[in-house]
């Protein structure tokens, strides 16, 4: 079984931004444009509007127009947008628009104004409606009709896309229909990061349900603007401090015209832009900057190594041995729950280790015999795996003088007629003498004490033979 979801991302070593200017931090603002596209009867819409209003408990109205959330829409359109594209032209700040197509046809003098401030005008999809059970034949249609009318309306196809309210279906697709810089229906991430579909990589710019201002009309938001000032603030300041500790983020906005439009809210918003100004090392670009910077500087690599998209007969030929002769840790492993978070030599060990665990214990006593004596007969016979002859030789092993291999052997001896297997180790962190005194002292355990220590042993052997060829 695959698991399809990627919790694992960069884990603990993302890559360096590299922001122009060397940015601490690359402070992005949305200005989601859905006037005019919501849920309307005058929409050939079955119902009327209930999300992301003023109106507390709303509920849609089959069949019926709902004057007062219909008025809010308008007031995003009529003076919200105004307030807001003053703030960002007077501060000569850049805008990244998600323009709902038949909101921006709806809109002739706000698609002026953002044009001619030079605003980038991403698609919002066709409609401000539900995606979540739409098949995927209908969204299809609708990603395409989007495309056609935005480039009707603005003169140009977009090349961003975010839908927000989208399905199972929506990235997929939108990466199907090719042509996009980035898409940003996503919230896992902190920074840009390519994703794979039908073997093409698409660009992938997560967005923020946090430090958007939808939380002023959803429960657990912001009661005010200070509220949401103080929020974005220690958003910022975090960010900016993980910059100047050597690793830049990307820090979303979500703005809405009949939300943070409205004064009372809009003052905290203008209390953020007047407290960034006060950094030297922040960059604020539109997404489509963003996209072409990361595409510039981070360029997609395909690894040389999936395992959670190989095949079964692949995936034991290639990590059937880490587990010394023991190819069916590995095919447990693939008939487990594999993921993208078993991609890397972390994630894959973890993904076999505990198929060794769960394993018998004879099973694993198996494992435990079928490793190689240190310096034994197979070694001087140069009839050890490739792995196990590395491993040997990275600690001067197959170089020992007389007096050493005799030891060894004695060791070797004792040690197999007291427990059973051979003494095992991870060589790799040891030295020739740290192996020996190890053999020396592990001697004296009890057969329960050793048989779990060897096991840990085979399972550390297991991640380091996994790190020579799996990032880490």
């Amino acid at each position: 079984m695959r698991y399809p979801r990627n919790m694992h991302g960069y884990g603990p070593n993302p890559p360096h931004a590299n922001w122009p200017g060397g940015a601490n931090v690359a402070v992005q603002f949305v200005l989601n444009y859905e006037e005019g596209g919501e849920n309307n009867i005058l929409h050939g819409d079955a119902a009327s509007e209930a999300f992301l209003a003023d109106v507390v408990g709303a509920a849609p109205w089959p069949g019926m127009r709902h004057w007062n959330v219909e008025s809010m829409y308008e007031y995003g359109a009529r003076a919200g947008f105004w307030r807001l594209h003053r703030l960002f032209t007077e501060a000569n700040l850049p805008v990244t628009i998600y323009g709902v197509a038949t909101a921006l046809m709806r809109a002739p003098a706000q698609l002026a104004a953002m044009q001619d401030a030079g605003w980038e005008i991403a698609s919002h999809g066709l409609k401000w409606v539900e995606h979540r059970d739409m098949p995927p034949e209908l969204e299809r249609e609708q990603i395409a009709e989007a495309i056609r009318l935005h480039t009707i309306a603005t003169g140009e196809r977009p090349r961003g896309w975010y839908t927000g309210r989208c399905s199972l279906n929506t990235v997929d697709l939108v990466s199907e229909e090719g042509g996009f810089a980035y898409i940003s229906d996503t919230y896992d991430d902190d920074l840009p990061y390519w994703r794979v579909h039908g073997g093409r990589p698409q660009l992938i710019i997560p967005y923020t349900l946090s430090a958007n201002d939808m939380r002023f009309v959803t429960a657990s938001g912001f009661d005010n603007g200070e509220a949401y000032f103080q929020f974005l603030k220690d958003s910022f300041d975090c960010l900016y401090a993980e910059g100047e500790a050597g690793s830049p983020k990307m820090m979303s906005i979500g703005l809405h015209c009949r939300l943070v439009g409205q004064p009372g809210r809009f003052q905290g918003l203008k209390k953020f832009v007047d407290y960034i100004k006060g950094f030297y090392r922040v960059w604020v670009p539109t997404r489509l900057q963003i996209a072409e910077h990361w595409a510039r500087e981070h360029p997609y690599q395909a690894p040389d190594l999936i395992p959670s998209a190989m095949d079964k007969t692949n995936f034991v030929e290639t990590f059937g041995s880490i587990f010394e002769h023991s190819p069916w840790i590995a095919e447990r492993a693939w008939d487990g729950e594999l993921a993208p978070a078993n991609d890397t030599a972390v994630g894959l060990h973890f993904a076999l280790r505990t198929q060794f665990r769960m394993a018998s214990d004879a099973e694993r006593l198996a494992v435990l015999r079928a490793h190689p004596d240190l310096a034994g007969k197979l070694a001087a016979a140069k009839r050890l795996t490739d792995a196990s002859t590395a491993e040997q030789a990275s600690a001067g092993l197959d170089a020992l003088t007389d007096d050493e291999r005799a030891r060894f052997t004695e060791l070797n001896t004792a040690y197999v007629e007291k427990f059973g297997f051979p003494f095992i180790i991870a060589v790799r962190d040891n030295t020739k003498a740290s192996i020996l005194a190890a053999f020396e002292k592990r001697i004296d355990n009890s057969a329960k004490v050793e048989f779990a220590t060897a096991c840990a042993q085979v399972e550390r052997i297991a991640y380091l033979r996994l790190a020579q060829i799996l990032p880490k």
